[in-house]
């Protein structure tokens, strides 16, 4: 099965091929034969009810400095494509939305990876709502007589952006911290939306896992250990990536969520997990293939686009 594959995506000279999943799918799906094309998100336009996009030919390598070739930017009509990959980073803002709008004139016709109407109804911490039973103590609101209740409640809270990514905008908050008020008064001048305040879960200084889900069954895991002295376990504010397995725990978790994403179109999804409680859902662009290949011997990227083709295929058939 040889696919023309269109990534939409962030540029490829900001890209870090050690760490990149995006660029590990780009390198599977080039070793299967597929003709891979790259756009920007800004690239994407509908033009007579048509959504087109100006993209140029991708060839990639494992070649640090040396790992992409672009060709000329022509101006294609995704429909004409068999996938997109929807793969540019957040923010999760007004122009991300657009384009799961844009994208969804063409999807099923052209397999949109993850469909993007489920895209843009599953904000990662929105998302875990609809679960019962996985989160720990969660306050989503505007309103500081709430946070202040919450916190005489729980004590030890973490306070971060409803929308927010990466780790940024993350505060703990101790019991003796003074700090809250003004912090409040800060994300209130920021934010129009809701902020999102949770019980402070002490588990995250042995790390929270990211465990990747394909097509709604668990596929691998790494543990992301907080640097001495930060409350984030994201990897690019100084986390380290350990080996991981599974507890009974984390696979009830899975066996919760994983038929609904799986129904929804969530081919590729990575959840955060702290302690005994999931606490974020991303399906956006989840991250963590490279670490777990490398760590564990796996091959996720291929065990995606077998998903993929067994998407199409059974289409197809």
């Amino acid at each position: 099965m040889s696919l023309a594959v269109a990534i939409q995506m962030d540029p490829m000279d900001s890209v870090d091929i050690a760490g990149d999943s995006t660029f590990a799918l780009a390198l599977e799906g080039q070793a299967r034969g597929h003709a891979l094309f790259h756009y920007l998100p800004s690239d994407i336009s509908m033009r007579d009810g048509r959504i087109v996009a100006r993209a140029r030919v991708l060839q990639v390598r494992p070649e640090a400095g040396n790992h992409f070739t672009l060709g000329t930017a022509e101006l294609f009509d995704l429909a004409t494509m068999d996938v997109v990959l929807m793969r540019q980073d957040p923010p999760f803002d007004m122009a991300y939305i657009t384009a799961t709008h844009l994208l969804e004139h063409i999807h099923p016709e052209t397999l949109v990876v993850n469909d993007p109407v489920h895209v843009r109804n599953a904000p990662e911490k929105l998302f875990v709502t609809q679960f019962d039973n996985v989160m720990p103590p969660t306050l989503i609101t505007s309103d500081p007589a709430l946070v202040h209740d919450f916190r005489a409640q729980h004590k030890d809270i973490i306070v971060k952006p409803l929308f927010g990514n990466g780790g940024a905008g993350v505060f703990h908050i101790t019991p003796d911290d003074e700090n809250l008020n003004s912090l409040l008064e800060m994300f209130t001048g920021l934010y129009r939306e809701p902020i999102i305040i949770q019980k402070y879960l002490p588990e995250i200084r042995q790390g929270d896992k990211r465990i990747i889900l394909v097509d709604g069954k668990a596929a691998g895991a790494v543990s992301r250990v907080p640097a001495a002295g930060e409350a984030r376990a994201n990897l690019h504010v100084g986390a380290s990536a350990e080996k991981a397995t599974l507890t009974t725990r984390e696979k009830e978790i899975c066996d919760a969520i994983g038929p609904a994403l799986r129904e929804r179109g969530l081919i590729f999804v990575g959840i955060d997990v702290i302690g005994d409680y999931l606490t974020e859902i991303n399906v956006t662009s989840p991250t963590g293939i490279m670490e777990i290949n490398q760590l564990d011997g796996s091959r996720l990227d291929a065990l995606v686009w077998d998903a993929i083709e067994a998407r199409l295929g059974s289409r197809l058939g």
